[in-house]
């Protein structure tokens, strides 16, 4: 009989033990449990050392909101897009070190914006945590089979919500390709996070030239701060520069 490994991770500490039991009772279940991210990852980490991998994640989706906590900064892949202080920051980790790791996201509601954001971090399903036992395990192994499952009353809002991120990153893609190489690397500089004066740093420019260039960028992406043009480059799919690489060429190499 082919074994499925889960893993719940829950802070609730009677949920999660709840459910890992009954699923536990499942023959061909072997469940485990951790009670926030970190706990998560260094299970994940344990099991791949000693050569038994998980094969499914099921992750409360308000993962750390009772004890104010949060599980480790992660990033969505190529996004730039901040972590969140939640489950779904744990699967956008998880699909980044561990992508044979399927995961599904237990929710206490419905709501279409953050199963979305949740398809989008990675996860295969989001499921309801009053769902019947044999809905979850039909979930659980239908992730395995690399289908996708969610409640059919969220259908309707989570694709509305997929097809206008589609839309706000074409848009947002638009904006950012009219930017010279120059004011894109200035922007890749502002989406790491770099004030003015180490952009010019970086750049081998002067400050004065810096501030000339960030105003460009904000004038060319239509928007009037820093906060909103990083927002926008983060939509559009803009790469933070590399702080730990070589800086980037004298200003005589780029327009």
């Amino acid at each position: 009989m082919v074994r499925i490994r889960v893993l719940v991770v829950d802070d609730h500490r009677i949920f999660a033990e709840s459910l890992a039991a009954a699923l536990a009772a499942e023959p061909d279940v072997d469940v485990s449990a951790a009670g926030s991210g970190p706990a998560a990852l260094r299970c994940l980490e344990r099991a791949v050392a000693e050569g038994r991998r998980f094969d499914v994640l099921l992750v409360d989706a308000d993962l750390g909101a009772a004890a104010g906590g949060a599980v480790p900064a992660q990033r969505e892949p190529g996004s730039g897009s901040p972590p969140a202080a939640d489950g779904i920051a744990l699967v956008a980790g998880v699909r980044v070190s561990h992508p044979g790791v399927r995961t599904v996201v237990l929710a206490e509601r419905d709501d279409p914006r953050r199963a979305a954001l949740a398809l989008q971090a990675g996860a295969s399903g989001w499921v309801a945590k009053d769902c019947s036992l044999s809905r979850l395990l039909a979930v659980i192994r239908g992730v395995l089979r690399e289908e996708t499952h969610l409640p059919p009353a969220l259908l309707t809002g989570v694709l509305r919500e997929l097809t206008a991120a589609r839309k706000h990153r074409t848009d947002s893609e638009r904006l950012v390709e009219s930017l010279t190489p120059r004011e894109h690397e200035v922007l890749r500089c502002m989406v790491a996070g770099l004030g003015r004066k180490d952009v010019a740093a970086r750049l081998f420019l002067s400050p004065h030239t810096v501030r000339t260039h960030m105003q460009n960028v904000l004038g060319k992406l239509g928007v009037h701060s820093t906060l909103a043009a990083v927002a926008l480059a983060r939509r559009a799919g803009v790469r933070p520069a590399d702080l730990a690489g070589d800086v980037v060429e004298r200003s005589g190499q780029l327009a």
